[in-house]
């Protein structure tokens, strides 16, 4: 007798979100984009939420301790090969790491969308995550249950 069992495939945990500036670092790419953006010439929406004038800005780093997972940022070009890998060279963008590796999960047009709004990125790592089919951390089961982090 043949006995047939129904497998489910594995559902992907959320490691860490990797953000990626369409920004280079160092001290040469870091004025380069405060000069270019200044005058209307260079545009990276992660750094428009994540940012206030010089550094990162309150809202986003209490927003970013209360993440369930960690959420770490690059430059364009201090990123890993395998989240660029993941993002097709695109920038800005945000990257789910996952016990199954690397998926895009926000396109520059989505964080555009974002309007600059760390609330706004929060709902939009909520939906992206969701309709990614990953699973949260087991200490929660999303962004809503985290404290300080934006609800739908």
């Amino acid at each position: 007798m043949d006995l047939e069992y129904e497998t489910t495939p594995a559902v992907p945990k959320l490691i860490r979100f990797v953000g990626v500036y369409a920004a280079d670092g160092g001290l040469r790419g870091e004025l380069s984009y405060l000069v270019g953006s200044r005058l209307g010439r260079t545009h990276c929406a992660l750094c428009e939420i994540t940012h206030g004038a010089l550094s990162e800005s309150k809202k986003w780093k209490t927003c970013r301790a209360a993440m369930p997972v960690p959420f770490d940022t690059f430059h364009r070009n201090d990123q890993p090969a395998a989240v660029q890998e993941a993002s097709g060279g695109e920038a800005p963008v945000v990257v789910a790491e996952t016990s199954e590796g690397y998926r895009l999960l926000l396109s520059p047009p989505e964080l555009d969308a974002c309007l600059g709004s760390v609330e706004a990125l929060g709902e939009a790592l909520e939906e992206a995550v969701a309709g990614a089919g990953i699973r949260w951390p087991s200490v929660v089961t999303s962004m809503t249950e985290v404290p300080g982090a934006a609800t739908p």
